[in-house]
């Protein structure tokens, strides 16, 4: 027999030990453990950055209102299932020029919203501040719908779901600036109430009117989806508006410990550090009225009027009411509080700046 050719054995044995490489490769598994996982990742970060698993969130956000060069504007958005569905101006611009620069701008800005699921939209040509108002507004909105994600909270579209008052922004109307409270117990408007309103003329009966209707309305609906009054589309719209504010700030309040007390100022959950809040300006016959109260361990641990009615017989009014009014917001918590004899405006405007303070001061 003839024996094989040293150089033709190597030749078998190389090809032996390829076939050989290659069956244990086609054995590996296709993918190992860390491959797996970086995947894994990557997917719980798309998932995340979408809300995350079961942090689905729905519901109307209000921005904070962005005070520009021309007037403030503030930014409404409705978001459905993480998606901005709607985005809406609150505010505007107004007079002069202003009104053809915000109805140029602000229907583009709307659509840029939906477009783009951002607040990065391009400034509008010729509404510059306007743009730029409206993004910032826009972007305190979506904080705020990222922020309910980020807690799990699942806000409706128009239901409140905290307890206690809530206080909306004030809405400035051709008339006068309009105002709503409303106190939520167990996730329903129990009450609802303008604590501003326009005044003088025709506006007393105007007010007088629809108020009413406005305030059964909202409890009935239980939402700022309500008609406006006959004859009074100006005070129902900014009445809506406001609304819309105390609703969205209920929403926020959510889940939180603070918030839920009948006007009591809380300063959050057990929180023993002192914070200092400023309620909202209110208009009295005789001059505005603003007061600020310092919260502690839940409790007010002193009030003071940054603002109160001067001049002539105001003087002495302010000067007999305001340190009474201090030392009964203190010892009462709350802005249910006596009127001082001889100085009604001035204590009821204390009393809704009050008011104001501790809504912010349990939000």
């Amino acid at each position: 027999m003839r024996k094989s050719h040293p150089l033709r054995r190597v030749v078998l044995a190389t090809a032996a030990t390829v076939s050989g490489i290659v069956l244990l490769l086609s054995l590996k598994p296709a993918s190992d453990p860390g491959a797996a996982q970086a995947a894994g990742a990557g997917a719980q970060a798309q998932e995340a950055a979408q809300g995350g698993a079961g942090a689905v969130v729905s519901g109307t956000m209000t921005g904070d209102a962005a005070q520009t060069q021309y007037g403030a504007v503030q930014v409404r958005i409705t978001v459905v299932a993480n998606k901005i569905t709607k985005a809406e101006a609150v505010q505007a611009p107004k007079g002069g020029t202003s009104d053809q620069k915000t109805a140029l701008a602000v229907p583009k800005l709307n659509a840029e919203v939906v477009a783009k699921q951002s607040a990065n939209v391009d400034t509008v040509s010729g509404a510059t501040y306007t743009s730029e108002g409206y993004k910032k507004s826009l972007q305190s909105a979506i904080d705020k719908a990222n922020a309910s994600a980020g807690s799990g909270q699942g806000q409706g579209s128009g239901s409140a779901q905290a307890s206690g008052p809530f206080t909306g922004d004030a809405v400035q109307t051709q008339y006068g600036a309009v105002q709503v409270r409303i106190t939520v117990a167990g996730g329903k408007i129990t009450k609802a109430e303008a604590v501003q309103a326009p005044k003088g003329g025709t506006s007393d009966q105007k007010t007088a009117l629809s108020v009413p209707k406005l305030n059964q309305e909202a409890v009935a609906a239980g939402s700022a989806d309500i008609d406006s009054v006959s004859g009074a589309t100006y005070t129902s719209e900014g009445y809506k508006k406001s609304l819309q504010s105390a609703l969205d700030k209920a929403k926020a309040g959510t889940g939180a410990s603070s918030g839920s007390g009948s006007g009591s100022g809380n300063a959050g959950a057990g929180a023993a550090q002192a914070k200092t809040v400023t309620g909202a300006v209110a208009q009295t016959q005789y001059g505005p009225v603003q007061v600020r109260i310092t919260v502690a361990g839940k409790k007010i641990t002193k009030a003071e009027a940054v603002q109160a009615p001067k001049g002539g017989t105001s003087d002495q009014k302010t000067a007999l009411s305001v340190p009474k009014l201090n030392q009964e917001a203190v010892a009462a918590g709350s802005a249910d509080i006596d009127s001082v004899s001889g100085a009604t405006y001035t204590s009821e405007g204390y009393k809704k700046s009050l008011q104001s303070a501790l809504d912010q001061a349990g939000g």
